[in-house]
């Protein structure tokens, strides 16, 4: 009998190749990224062209050119962040907040000034990030999503804008505060006093910037337009929430600036004075969630107010036109009328007030309100040749209303002709010839109703004044219906889609999940030996099981509820995994203790999802203002505090104790042992201190706190990056043995654990040490539930083949993580106050890398480079005669290929699910996003596996 045909060996010097693999993965994926993101994130076609002053219509007289200006001078006092119930009485509300009825001023002038003063509900267009706002208010345009890359380093706008309009057209304008409209435009303004915006824990320098400068400005006579931008309530509502001592304070402080203002405006106001026609606006860029965020498209980051204020009275039929709104009674028992106007309209406006050219790419509509409420616009002023005589105050508005929005019909008109002319794809056609038709339709009746407003009709005075208010009114109608309708086709298709990028970009992410499955499925052949026919059932199933879990969760993206849930839908999956573990114990009749502390950290994971995604822990700190209200009301408030002090440095302890064990008996090398173990308990001495040095338990010493506060954080980090560098030394110079490779990728792995770590703990701030001990805990779970499982399989038969649940459990276990922080898939989930943490002043590589750090870290970096314990704890627990040399090595290539194939089926998935829903009504707001951070999320992934890969090789 012929003998057995020996297993075909495998050679070793592909081991060292397999590093090719992952960084082949990471070129296709960032192909496929890239081609997606250029088809799926085009903004839209800006046009270079801008008004002209000498531009004429050809329309008509009365509509020849553009209006003149009804007002002189414009006071705009810019509150960042200003939710709509800042301004509006806390009575238009179903229950009272802490935070209303704060700005009295406006409030007291909207219900004593009913003609001169109006509180508007200002409507923002997602997303809500600062520099769209800006830019939109100034161009009249809708913001574009690609553009959120940009807020941390705004481009100069080259879109036509009405900054460039006031500038050429003689006006001067002032700017002082947030110096983001210094890098929008750079040499636009007469004169500047910008401050630095983006160091979200000062809520003062900006503030005080533009106090030390606003009211003398006011006395001078050197502008036009002052710009007044304030940060305060902004940068209050990202470290501390709306519900806190410092926003009040914030509002209050404003309340008594506004009154300093507004008794500047009224005191200069008489006939011959400086302020005899200004127009005093106090408005926000957008509004802000409960714990400060903005950025998405909810009702309260949407929603802000704009105030205005004329000190010279407009006639009393302005009451006519603000007659169409909301009102009630204030606190005080005075009706206060409220109205609602959409952002979108702010440039057209301004443009009419100041009499300059509209923005060429300007699609709003002169809102009637607010133009009413200056009192130029009342003036007896005909803008055509044509001399009528108007019998009241409201005829001679309503003809000059409707002459304004005649040019302002003709403008978008003409930006609609030349944007489908130049765009690759421009508006559908259906839509685009309805919009015509309706301009076409009002400009042929805007002759005859010249004609009928300005002829001698016979008749009784009341017939003939009512016949011209309704021509009137119907051609304001008629010209308000398609600004209105355009506005709306614009909002739903103004995006360009590139569908062949974005169908190449899908093609070679779903070939690249596809290969790098077969690569997967081909390493495990080669793996298994002859013989391991019986185990492979075994094998199939929990594959199979893996992939139900991953194709729940990647399935889910499809809907708009579970992506808001996406914590939620990780945990139960990560619970399920649980239970399917639990019960194969119970039927092999070994339930241990690691079965029940799994159980137990899903529930309380559970709890801590639902409690960082309420972000009750709003910012890097744990907030005293914050939803910890009920447990304080039950242990007393100053008991509270100090929980609340002492509870995370009492954590602290207990992980540094845990990890100082931990690194005793993992790392074998002397010197990275003793290094590691130094480093360790310095960065967590430093780590305390930092927080003693916020808290108010303890002295605070200047030196002391000075040293908590800045270069003990900046303590860690050099920490970090010394190990970081220490590591890769040792990973270079130290031998290879693969007779104690098991022993080496144990040394590698915690102290590059250990280099991450602190600087992870500190930039999550108090919650570090607990989220820490989950991390711990998990992780403890994973890997005894894993050697159970392989001590109730055969011993005497190795399975080079890794298990694929501990893997896809891990990266559950991760995705939970994310979310319990209080991080979410959205800009407006992004922790601004940790990338300041040790340092005062904005780098945007420094901060932008301890943002993403901050981020990242639970579910990317420390999961990812953990990788290898999960690989190395089959060879820990098989028997010496079965361990074979090459195994460890493959069992991390399988496990890293598991792992990066999971991210890349729910980033391909998500990927799909945008494809999809690239129409839906929250593309912007909540799909545009996830695809953000999925695709981040992946290219971070594939980057960190390479480099795992050639750390390890």
């Amino acid at each position: 009998m012929a003998a057995p045909a020996s297993p075909r060996p495998r050679p070793r010097r592909r081991l060292g190749r397999w590093p090719l693999l992952f960084v082949a993965i990471l070129a296709a994926h960032s192909m496929a990224i890239y081609l997606f993101t250029r088809g799926f994130l085009l903004t839209r076609t800006e046009l270079d062209l801008h008004s002209r002053r000498d531009d004429r219509t050809g329309v008509s007289p009365g509509c020849a050119s553009w209006p003149p200006p009804a007002v002189d001078r414009l006071v705009i006092v810019v509150l960042d962040a200003l939710r709509f119930d800042f301004v509006a009485p806390s009575t238009f509300f179903q229950e009272k907040q802490p935070w209303m009825d704060k700005l009295q001023v406006l409030q007291k002038l909207a219900a004593d000034e009913k003609s001169s003063a109006r509180i508007f509900k200002a409507l923002a267009d997602p997303p809500t990030t600062s520099l769209q706002r800006l830019k939109a208010l100034t161009t009249g345009g809708l913001p574009t999503f690609i553009d959120v890359g940009n807020s941390f380093g705004a481009p100069a706008i080259v879109e036509d804008n009405i900054i460039h309009q006031l500038v050429n057209n003689g006006r001067r304008v002032v700017m002082m505060g947030d110096d983001t409209w210094i890098q929008l435009y750079p040499e636009h303004f007469n004169m500047s006093f910008p401050y630095p915006s983006f160091n979200v824990k000062d809520l003062d320098t900006v503030d005080n910037g533009v106090i030390e400068h606003l009211l003398p400005s006011l006395h001078k006579n050197d502008w036009d337009v002052l710009i007044a931008h304030f940060l305060g309530v902004d940068h209050a509502g990202h470290i501390f929430g709306v519900d806190s001592t410092p926003m009040i304070q914030k509002l209050e402080q404003y309340n008594q600036i506004l009154a300093g203002v507004i008794d500047v405006l009224r005191s200069l106001s008489k006939p011959g004075g400086p302020h005899e026609n200004t127009l005093l606006l106090v408005m926000g860029d957008h509004g802000q969630t409960l714990n400060g965020d903005h950025g998405g498209g909810t009702a309260e980051e949407v929603e802000t107010s704009l105030f205005a204020w004329s000190p010279k009275s407009p006639p009393d039929a302005v009451l006519s036109i603000l007659g169409e709104s909301s009102c009630s009674v204030d606190v005080h028992g005075k009706e206060v009328c409220i109205s609602t106007m959409q952002q979108l309209d702010f440039a057209a406006t301004i443009s009419a007030l100041l009499g300059i050219p509209f923005p060429f790419g300007s699609i709003g509509r002169v809102n009637p309100e607010l133009y009413a409420l200056s009192a130029g616009s009342w003036e007896n002023q005909r803008m055509g040749t044509n001399a009528c005589t108007s019998h009241n105050d409201l005829e001679s508005w309503m003809r000059r209303y409707a002459e304004v929005l005649c040019i302002n019909s003709w403008q978008v008109k003409r930006y609609i002709d030349l944007y489908s002319a130049t765009s690759v794809i421009g508006f559908p056609s259906e839509d685009l010839q309805h919009v015509t038709d309706m301009y076409s339709k009002a400009q042929r009746n805007w002759s005859a109703s010249l004609k009928s407003t300005c002829s001698s009709e016979t008749g009784s005075q009341e017939e003939i004044k009512e016949g011209k208010s309704s021509v009137l009114q119907w051609q304001i109608d008629a010209y308000t219906n398609f600004l209105q309708s355009f506005a709306k086709l614009a909002r739903s298709a103004w995006t360009e889609f590139d569908l062949w990028l974005m169908g190449i970009g899908l093609l070679l992410m779903i070939l690249s999940a596809i290969a790098q499955a077969c690569a997967l499925v081909k390493l495990n052949i080669v793996c298994q030996s002859s013989d391991q026919e019986s185990s492979s059932s075994r094998v199939i199933s929990k594959f199979c099981f893996a992939f139900l879990l991953i194709a729940i969760r990647a399935a889910s993206f499809l809907s708009n509820s579970y992506i808001l849930a996406e914590g939620r839908v990780a945990n139960f999956l990560l619970a399920t995994s649980c239970i399917a573990s639990v019960w194969h114990s119970i039927t092999e009749g070994n339930f241990g203790r690691e079965n029940f502390v799994f159980l137990l950290l899903n529930i309380f994971t559970r709890y801590g999802i639902e409690f960082g995604m309420s972000k009750q822990l709003a910012g890097p700190t744990i907030s005293k203002d914050h939803s910890m209200s009920i447990t304080c009301k039950v242990i007393g408030v100053g008991s509270c505090n100090v929980l609340l002090d002492l509870f995370p440095i009492i954590s602290l302890a207990l992980v540094a104790y845990i990890t100082l064990k931990c690194i005793s008996y993992a790392i074998c090398q002397r010197f990275l042992k003793y290094f590691v173990l130094s480093g360790t308990i310095l960065s967590y001495v430093s780590i305390a201190c930092h927080w003693t040095s916020e808290s108010t338990l303890f002295p605070r010493a200047g030196t002391m706190q000075e040293f908590g506060r800045t270069l003990a954080p900046r303590f860690v980090y050099a920490i970090g990056v010394l190990s970081l560098a220490i590591s890769a030394l040792y990973r270079i110079f130290a031998p290879a043995d693969y007779l104690k490779m098991n022993k080496r990728i144990t040394d590698l792995s915690t102290a590059m654990l250990c280099s991450w770590s602190p600087t992870i703990l500190i930039l999550l701030g108090r919650q570090g040490p607990f989220v820490a001990l989950i991390c711990i805990t998990g992780a403890w779970c994973i890997i005894k539930l894993q050697q159970s499982h392989q001590r109730q399989s055969k011993p005497d038969r190795p399975i080079p083949c890794a298990d694929p649940v501990p893997v896809i459990q891990w990266s559950l276990f991760a995705v939970c993580l994310f979310y319990l922080t209080g991080h979410w898939c959205t800009f407006d989930g992004l922790r601004y106050g940790a990338a300041f943490i040790g340092f005062d002043q904005f780098h945007i590589i420094r901060q932008g890398l301890l943002l993403s750090i901050d981020t990242f870290g639970v579910s990317h970096i420390l999961p990812i480079i953990s990788l290898p314990f999960i690989a190395i704890v089959w060879f820990n627990t098989a028997p010496k005669d079965n361990k074979v040399k090459d195994s460890i090595i493959n069992n991390l290539k399988q496990v890293l290929l598991m792992y990066g194939l999971i991210t890349a089926i729910t980033a391909t998935m998500t990927i799909i699910c945008v494809t999809i829903q690239r129409r839906h009504l929250m593309v912007w707001g909540l799909f545009a996003p996830k695809y953000v951070f999925d695709a981040i999320g992946l290219l971070l992934t594939d980057l960190l596996i390479c480099l795992t890969s050639l750390y390890y090789s």
